[in-house]
């Protein structure tokens, strides 16, 4: 306004007064706004003073507290009287209440109490504020009205003009139609004539209305018409799937506007209706822009920085007895503000943190496992303190973190950084003053909700030059401003217009009988704020999202197909979907060239090959890649109940313990029921060993040590069982064997390893004993066709057999003997034997296997042939 103003005069005056409604009407009533925070404090002291037979602690209240305001708001904006509307509210929620019986029962008498008490409760909460000389919007303006005749009285000879009015609230549309009395006084519509003229478009609902009702247009003629929309202009609407999507697509056609010419960019507005976009769309603003001017702010809550201190509080609150569960110090761990503390000397001690919570499977971190990490304690304190910290504590142990941040930042000059450090500075110390004030919020979990309230409440104000480079704004901060340029991203039905919204405890036909606004106002405001934006641009881009979902709005918005069937423009519009060229390719498997890696393989198998190692190339060459020459392995997790390895390894390693003391020993049935009595101490011992932060006394560690105490005395008590008709001598248990084999056409020899679970005697036969928890079926280890051996993985069970029998033959020299598996998932089918043409394994068996073995290894040696993916 002062720079149009600028332009249109010659020479040097004062420039007039310019206010906002809000301000001017607070001037007429003598009394100022106060923040939704304060309000919200205040309604609750007023709640505790009605006479309910039980109140809501300051937790639950904040739930609903902040609808009531709203409510209290609109029926002061709107005139109406407060008792009038409240006493209606009690008797239909009286009528609508769930019981079918005439008496009422005490839970229904608990819920009416408060709708019976809403007028004591307004009435207590304006009488609170207007003792300060303070109120919500609403009070404000109805005090206003109260005070308009002084006023008015007061500045006769003053000229108001009020400009860029659309929807007036009834306190406004009277307080100007009394204003408007005095000649001086003039207000002028931004309307084009082409919504104003027609009887159903929503652009023009609240100005015809105003232009039908009001006593001052009998008189005068209506100031501000104009007809600019159907001026000739290019309106280009364009479907993007997704948000992401559509911020690139918003830097292609900035990347355009730039290199035509800066000069338009200067003229340009880029309008974001879905407010959350702001963040992807400054990332994809191309570098060719030099200046962009942001004119909104960023809720506190959309920040990295609000995750960081709520992840903080999470960490606080989720303290139990047993000390900070794991997933809680993880997540804060993994914040990148967390990674920014730990720069400093004092905080160092939390990179090392989560290695260890992973290495040592913690469940529960405890004071005694954290006081480790740092003798000098204030730093462990202020991230673990040993009691749960009172609310004044926490936002002092939080100011501490922030201090720590501000060093760190400083350092690194990061501009943005420190001024988000300052919003939370400022935004701590307003709690502090808050709970000096109050006596309810005594513990984390209120101070939780009262800091979401906060941090949604206070936004983060970018600061540019509004009058030169790219306008990057909200819908809201579009109003009156005109631009060459327009730019609009996400219009989609709920978000624009936003649709219908039940934040109210006020019903939909109350609202109506009242006068009160309703969805279907709502929709009006966004549709005349969407055409004002368009009507005078001359280039005009509509984004919206092809693929709707449930977070981010409908489908597209009923404005978009608004603009289509008007005929009167259907010339200037282009419609089109953008959507990137997907090329639909055959699936080719991954190929890994060998040329390179002929070093590590020829490493591979001179360190020795596994049984494991070459089943993982019969199942995928890839995962052989990955695994065995690259060494990838899985990252550590902490096991909140047992991976199957785990379970695997508890297993075997309480049989080595249980079976040790009979080596060289024939098994008789009462070494086996002593074995039995030992199991449940084994199990526990092994259980501390692998999984040191397990506790066994309750929750799904409980269960799995029940369920490995079970396997292995159903396996005891089946090898009992089988004592009674054949004799078993324990001979070796985990012994590790390594063989060197030497294949024609290799220039190295191949060493092949393993480690056998077991080896006995049974009848004066040997046999290898394999354990497995998982399930496996007789038909993994019978073989028919040696083929199937090397390329299908439900064979593997059967190779590994093999592997360990050639193992054990190489270095016994002996043939003849038995090999299986006892499969604890089905013990009840015994040991299963591999079979081929026989049960045992002869010579001949590991000749012909040693044949295919030698086509494997060669295989995996060969530069010629890639790892090939294989799809499982």
């Amino acid at each position: 306004m002062k720079k149009h103003l600028s332009s249109r005069i010659s020479k040097n005056i004062f420039a007039p007064q310019i206010l906002s409604i809000e301000d001017f009407i607070a001037n007429i009533a003598g009394i100022s706004t106060t923040s939704s925070i304060d309000l919200l404090l205040l309604l609750f002291k007023a709640y505790k003073k009605t006479r309910l037979k039980r109140h809501d602690d300051f937790n639950s209240f904040l739930k609903w507290g902040q609808t009531l305001i709203q409510d209290f708001n609109e029926i002061d904006r709107y005139l109406i009287p407060a008792d009038d509307i409240l006493n209606y509210l009690s008797a239909i929620k009286d009528l609508s209440h769930w019981s079918l019986k005439s008496e009422k029962t005490e839970l229904v008498q608990n819920y009416l109490q408060l709708w019976n008490q809403l007028e004591f409760l307004y009435n207590t909460f304006t009488a609170s504020l207007l003792e300060k000389n303070k109120g919500y919007q609403g009070l404000v303006y109805k005090t206003a009205v109260a005070n308009l005749e002084t006023y008015s009285e007061d500045h006769q000879t003053n000229s108001l003009i009020f400009v860029g009015f659309n929807a007036l609230n009834t306190a406004e549309s009277r307080i100007i139609q009394h204003l408007l009395h005095q000649p001086q006084n003039h207000i002028y519509w931004d309307i084009d004539a082409h919504f104003l003229n027609d009887k159903i478009h929503d652009a023009g609902l609240f100005i015809r209305g105003y232009q039908q009702e009001w006593p001052y247009y009998d008189k005068n003629e209506i100031l501000g018409v104009h007809n600019s929309f159907l001026d000739p202009k290019k309106i280009s609407i364009t479907g993007v799937p997704k948000s992401i999507s559509q911020a690139k697509y918003v830097g292609n056609l900035l990347n355009t506007i730039g290199n035509d010419s800066q000069n338009q960019l200067k003229n340009t507005a880029l309008v974001l209706a879905d407010e959350t976009l702001l963040n992807p769309i400054l990332k994809a603003i191309p570098s060719n822009i030099e200046e962009a001017n942001i004119t909104m702010g960023l809720s506190l809550n959309k920040t990295v920085l609000y995750s960081f201190f709520m992840s903080f509080l999470e960490l606080n609150i989720s303290k139990t007895e047993r000390g900070w569960f794991y997933t809680d110090v993880l997540e804060f761990l993994s914040n990148p503000y967390t990674y920014s503390i730990t720069q400093s000397e004092e905080f160092v001690f939390l990179k090392s943190l989560s290695v260890d919570i992973k290495k040592n499977n913690w469940i529960y971190l405890n004071t005694p496992i954290i006081s480790k990490y740092s003798p000098s304690g204030h730093a462990v304190n202020t991230i673990f303190p040993e009691k749960i910290p009172s609310p004044s504590q926490w936002i002092d142990n939080c100011l501490d973190l922030i201090q720590h941040l501000k060093s760190y930042f400083q350092t690194s000059d990061n501009a943005l950084e420190l001024e988000y450090l300052y919003r939370f500075y400022a935004l701590f110390n307003q709690l502090h003053v808050h709970l000096e004030d109050v006596d309810f919020i005594t513990n984390l979990k209120s101070l939780k909700s009262f800091f979401k309230q906060l941090a949604s409440a206070e936004t983060l104000d970018f600061i540019g030059e509004p009058l030169s480079g790219l306008q990057i704004m909200g819908m809201l901060e579009s109003r009156n401003l005109d631009f060459e340029t327009v730019i609009l991203t996400s219009v989609n039905e709920g978000i624009l217009p936003s649709g219908k919204s039940n934040n109210s405890f006020i019903p939909f036909d109350v609202k109506r009988e009242y006068g009160l606004p309703t969805y279907k106002e709502k929709d009006a405001i966004y549709t005349y704020h969407f055409y004002r934006l368009i009507q005078r641009a001359k280039h005009i881009h509509i984004i919206y999202n092809t693929e709707p979902d449930v977070l981010e709005g409908g489908e597209k918005s009923r404005l978009i197909s608004q603009l289509l069937t008007d005929e009167a423009i259907a010339s200037y519009i282009s419609h089109n979907i953008a959507s990137p060229e997907v090329k639909i390719a055959p699936y080719s498997p991954v190929e890994v060239i060998k040329t390179l890696l002929q070093k590590e393989i020829k490493t591979l198998a001179q360190t020795g090959f596994s049984p494991t190692s070459l089943t993982n190339y019969i199942r995928n060459p890839i995962d052989f890649y990955k695994r065995n020459i690259l060494k990838i392995n899985d990252t550590d997790e902490v096991e909140e109940s047992i991976a199957a390895n785990t379970f695997g390894t508890i297993v075997h390693d309480s049989l080595e313990q249980l079976y040790s003391p009979f080596l060289d020993q024939f098994l008789t049935p009462e070494k086996l029921s002593e074995a039995i009595l030992l199991v449940p101490n084994i199990v526990q011992q092994n259980f501390k060993k692998l999984l040191p932060g397990a506790d066994l006394k309750k929750g799904r560690f409980l269960l799995v040590f029940n369920v490995v105490i079970k396997y292995l005395k159903n396996f005891i008590e089946l090898e009992k069982s089988s004592l009674t008709k054949h004799q078993i001598r324990i001979l070796e248990l985990e012994k590790k064997y390594e063989v060197e084999l030497h294949f024609s056409g290799l220039g190295f020899p191949v060493k092949l390893k393993g480690t056998l679970d077991r080896v006995d005697e049974i009848d004066g036969v040997t046999r290898i004993v394999d354990y497995k928890t998982g399930r496996v079926d007789p038909k993994n280890v019978k073989v028919l066709n040696w083929e199937e051996l090397i390329t299908d993985y439900d064979k593997s069970k059967a190779f590994q057999l093999l592997c360990y029998s050639l193992l054990f033959t190489k270095e016994k020299n002996t043939v003849d003997l038995l090999a299986g598996i006892y499969s604890f998932k089905n013990l009840g089918q015994g040991f299963l034997s591999f079979t081929s043409d026989g049960t045992s394994i002869s010579s001949e068996t590991l000749r012909t296997f040693q044949t295919f073995l030698e086509k494997l290894v060669l295989e995996i040696c060969n530069p010629s042939i890639p790892f090939t993916e294989k799809e499982i």
